[in-house]
């Protein structure tokens, strides 16, 4: 549709509530709103462009067409908003990064084993879930105290697995855990240590202080004193847990001041909460920079809608629209009234104050951040004279003697690594070490699959960092003229302390990096994560080759004696083309003359 047809269907709207959905050329759904009369809302988007915010011309400039929602009233508009923003994650939309709700504890005492868990929603899955509570380092830390508190394992062993494997660790050493795998069909006693877990995450602390008293005062009468230490143990460390009143609803903050705060370049959102006065977590969402009012209405709205629970009282920094509406939605919701307001006086304008300002710091820390790192790219590119240093890739080979062959590719975007496009690759060299061979093999699959259009190889780096010097970057230049590709190439050079000191062109025109320390440590950072990279997968093959090999066949040749072989004569093939004297310099005769005759059984 034209900007013209636009607008002719924007004033053919009712003056009704409802939403409106704009879609791209593609169909694709990209910004949800609401209106209390469509006709006049949706119209302001192609009638004044001008006044809009620069993210509010482009967004019009992308939509073809919008289709809109008729509701029955400004209430069931702003739900209808809320369902359709969490369905399209449209792009337009101010959209908070994560949605974990408030932590649960579960507990499935069906299972023969049942463990403690952390759980982010109630499941339906039979299990019982203990919370919500105020934070996963709060969840986290009474999971920890039960486990302590009742000697329950904290270990990552699995049961009945494990049972009577392996030593006991260090918590049974410390008299934290009751070694638990060095029983014999433990079970009924650990459903016992499971059934006072329960009983604790459900608030019956005193019931289950006087039952244990009532136990060991039965071990003492019958002269059992180490089970009677071992239960008075167990009750101070449920009354000290007691105490510390983390099973209350004050885990979930009775208050939360949401704080606003923002920069040229960007915004941050953040919630504060509070529990009988005292701050007990707080959450931050950093955005770009937009109309306050706008960011702070939707993520208001995606905050408390995924969670599953809120809060008493929500303390907002300014008005914003439909918090009265948004108010009632949480009541419909959750079954319980929580307060929207902005506070005028008394304590609550000191904890609304206190989030603004981490909101300010946390904006202004990350955009002072933002900007270092873009001088320090915007002078790396000037320091190599390149026209981009948007994309980086780099590149490292890993082996022993030609074996296990690897190379890694890691790449950096605006200077932050970009995990999800590293790649590793195996090299196949016939067992030969020629990392010039190796990085002419690599470079040439990567760029033959980059012309070839394949997922995870189609973006054109601005700049190939190669770990090595000239020589190593001339065989990169020379494979990229293959394919009649111009992007920048440089070796990296190490000093004698393995650190990349500078960057070399192929000719061996060297550019000193290590008195640029912003430049230095960039450079050094993409250096050791692709020689770590490199490095993981070389030794993951060189475990796999040395746990699963022809030698394993031959009988008197155990771990330690295969390794050893390979240690020295570096391949299998190797092992085959020695002699028995030779063997007999890392074996004892009997299982020199064993591997010796495995390989030459015409000579036996």
């Amino acid at each position: 549709m034209t900007i013209e047809e636009l607008k002719a269907k924007a004033s053919s709207l009712p003056l009704s509530p409802g939403v409106y959905i704009m879609r791209d050329e593609e169909n694709r759904v990209i910004y949800v709103g609401k209106a209390k009369k469509l006709r006049n809302r949706v119209s302001q988007y192609f009638l004044d462009t001008a006044s809009h915010s620069p993210k509010t011309r482009m967004m019009v400039s992308k939509i073809h067409h919008f289709d809109v929602i008729i509701a029955s009233s400004e209430f069931e508009a702003l739900v209808l908003e809320c369902a359709q923003i969490k369905r399209y994650m449209p792009k337009y939309n101010i959209l908070l990064k994560d949605d974990k709700g408030y932590p649960y504890i579960r507990l499935d005492m069906k299972a023969p084993y049942p463990k403690l868990e952390l759980a982010s929603r109630p499941a339906d899955d039979n299990a019982v879930y203990y919370g919500p509570f105020g934070s996963r380092g709060i969840t986290q830390n009474l999971i920890d105290a039960i486990k302590k508190a009742l000697k329950l394992p904290a270990c990552s062993k699995q049961f009945p697995k494990d049972l009577g494997k392996g030593r006991p660790c260090l918590n049974y050493h410390l008299n934290q855990c009751s070694g638990w795998c060095q029983k014999v069909n433990p079970e009924v006693e650990y459903r016992e240590a499971m059934e006072q877990a329960r009983q604790l995450l459900s608030g019956n602390y005193k019931q289950l202080s006087d039952s244990i008293r009532k136990q060991m005062q039965a071990a003492a009468d019958s002269w059992n004193f180490e089970l009677a230490a071992s239960l008075r143990d167990r009750i101070s460390s449920i009354d000290a847990l007691s105490k510390k009143q983390f099973v209350t609803a004050g885990n979930v903050s009775e208050t939360d001041a949401i704080g606003y705060g923002q920069t040229e370049s960007k915004a941050c959102f953040a919630v504060l909460h509070f529990s009988g006065g005292e701050l007990v977590d707080k959450d931050y969402e950093i955005l770009t920079a937009d109309d306050k009012e706008s960011a702070v209405s939707s993520l208001l709205k995606q905050y408390y809608l995924s969670r599953g629970f809120a809060p008493k009282t929500i303390l907002l920094p300014f008005q914003v629209a439909d918090s009265a509406l948004f108010a009632e939605l949480l009541q419909q919701q959750y079954g319980k009234k929580t307060v929207i307001k902005v506070p005028q006086r008394g304590d609550n304008v000191r904890l609304m104050e206190l989030a603004c300002k981490n909101a300010q710091e946390e904006a202004e820390r990350i955009t002072n951040k933002e900007d270092r790192n873009k001088a320090i790219l915007t002078m790396l590119q000037k320091m190599l004279a390149v026209p981009s240093v948007h994309r980086m890739e780099s590149y490292d080979i890993s082996n022993i003697s030609g074996t296990d062959n690897v190379a890694s590719m890691v790449v950096f975007v605006d200077g932050k690594p970009c995990k999800s496009d590293y790649k590793r690759f195996k090299v196949e060299l016939g067992g030969m070490q020629d990392d010039y061979g190796s990085m002419r093999q690599v470079l040439t699959r990567r760029f033959s699959d980059f012309l070839s259009g394949d997922k995870g190889f189609e973006e054109k780096p601005d700049l190939l960092l190669i770990d090595g010097g000239s020589s190593h970057a001339k065989v990169a230049e020379e494979v990229l003229s293959l394919y009649d590709l111009q992007i920048p190439i440089f070796g990296m050079v190490k000093d004698d302390r393995h650190r990349t000191r500078a960057l070399i062109t192929a000719d061996g025109r060297e550019i000193r990096i290590d008195n640029q320390q912003a430049i230095f440590s960039l450079i050094g950072s993409i250096q050791e994560q692709t020689h770590r990279f490199a490095i993981s997968y070389h030794r993951k093959l060189r475990s796999k080759r040395l746990r699963y090999s022809e030698l394993d066949q031959i009988p008197g040749i155990g771990p330690k004696r295969k390794q050893e072989l390979l240690k020295h004569f570096s391949s299998i093939a190797a092992i085959k083309m020695a002699t028995l004297a030779e063997l007999e310099h890392y074996l004892p005769h009997n299982a020199a003359n064993a591997v010796y005759q495995y390989f030459h059984p015409s000579e036996g």
